[in-house]
This record gives C-alpha cells, structure tokens and sequence, in this order.
C-alpha cells in the first residue's frame, strides 16, 4: 500500500475516507483493467458501503487524475504512458525542490530540524531494507518527505504536492517496493538516504539553491528505479499502479 493509500483525507467521515483508500488501492494493485468502465452499484457490494461515499470516492479518484468520466455515466479506469510518468516525476521534483528551497529560507530556528533529523538517522540502520524492517522504512521515507515540506511553512505548496503524490509513481515511496528486487538496489538506496542527509545539511545552512538541487536530484532516483522495473515484468506488477502502465509496442 503507497503513502496515497494509507492517508486518511482530513475533513472526511470515516466511511468516506474508507471508500476513497480501498477504491485507490485496488486500482492501484491491478484490480480493474486500463479502460474498465466503473459504477457505483457493483462497488458498492464490492466495498460494503452505501452509494454516497462511492460516488464520492469515484469523484475524488477522477480528479486525482486515476479514473476518466464518462459521459453517459460511470468511470473508466485510466492508463498512464511512460511520458506521463515522466512528467509527474519531473513536477514532483519541482515542488520538493521547491519545499527544500523555501524550508532553508525560512528556518527560523535549527531545532526546527529535529523531527527530519530523527527520521534520517532511524533510517540509516534499515539500509538497505529487507523484508522484515520494509514497512518501517517506509513509513520512515515518507515522515522524512512530509518533514521537509512542513518547513516549507506553506498550505499552498503542500496541498498542489498531495495531489501530485496521488498519482501512480509520483509519491516519494511509490517506487520503494521495487527497489529491493532492482539490480544495484543496496547502491540505489544507498544514494538516497545520503540525498537525504545532504538536504537537511542544506537546509540547516541556509543554502536554498544547493538543497533545491538535491531534492530534486533524490526525486530523479523514481525515474532511475521505473526504468529498471520495466525490464521485469514481475517487478513491475509489484509495483504499486504498475497494472495501468501503458508500455510502447514493441
């Protein structure tokens, strides 16, 4: 499950929020097929909830970009070209870079910097990951980027930044479950949690520029792992909306 999966939306009921989770992660696991077309009424016994938080759910997904309306009524389940992944990659790069930048020009204080500092260091004794410690880490990875853009100081920045996570490989974790079958994936992590000290070193010096570099650097590591996956088939259908890739002909 991806950090866009487990979130809970602020400001929802439970059942609400519930329909929105489980309906993003099925999509984003493969269970419907690119160019299914989705209705309230099997979802509705498929997921055990009434049809408002449905079609609430199914409305939220098509704004995130995950499902397409359709006209005469229901939802088809999107798919994505590799220059579409690109893309979101590429603007989640520019917001975190952005958060880093604007995190070092507004720090106020270098105590600020515990909580993010707390999450590197918890994190360099699961790398690299295995099985076992996966979870934690990734909730580690996650905590750290959600860090770095809370000292952005910016409700703007991180709400255009949510729902650019919510796009299949764009969240910071999104490609971690690849990782640990990807050739050179010791290496790979590797690069990130160095990534991660040397923006929190940027942040703390007030070098914007510099830790604008790095983050956008560390976002590139996505691109780096999808282009690896997509020589593994069973890698890729591990990979979290790995199902709605839609992969040139060969």
């Amino acid at each position: 499950m991806n950090a866009a999966s487990r979130k809970i939306e602020p400001g929802m009921d439970t059942q609400n929020s519930r329909a929105l989770l489980n309906l993003r992660e099925l999509l984003l696991r493969g269970e419907f097929r690119p160019g299914e077309r989705l209705s309230e009424l099997p979802l509705v016994a498929r997921l055990g909830v009434s049809r408002t938080p449905i079609r609430l759910a199914l409305e939220r997904l098509a704004q995130e970009g995950l499902l397409e309306p359709v006209p005469s009524g229901g939802f088809l389940v999107r798919s994505f070209t590799l220059s579409d992944i690109w893309d979101a990659i590429e603007m989640r790069g520019v917001l975190e870079g952005t958060a880093a930048r604007l995190a070092s020009e507004r720090l106020e204080n270098v105590s600020e910097l515990t909580a993010i500092r707390s999450f590197s260091a918890e994190m360099d004794a699961f790398v690299p990951p295995n099985e076992e410690s996966f979870p934690r880490y990734l909730d580690l990875n996650e905590a750290f980027h959600a860090a770095m853009v809370d000292l952005a100081k910016s409700p703007m920045l991180r709400r255009t930044l949510d729902r650019v996570f919510a796009l299949p490989f764009a969240s910071p974790s999104a490609l971690v479950f690849a990782r640990l079958r990807l050739p050179r994936a010791a290496e790979i992590i590797a690069i990130g949690q160095e990534h991660h000290h040397a923006i929190v070193e940027a942040i703390e010096h007030r070098q914007g520029t510099r830790a604008e570099a790095l983050a956008r650097e560390h976002a590139r590591l996505a691109r780096r792992n999808l282009e690896a996956a997509l020589h593994d088939q069973e890698v890729l259908s591990a990979v979290p909306g790995g199902a709605l890739v839609r992969l040139p002909s060969r």
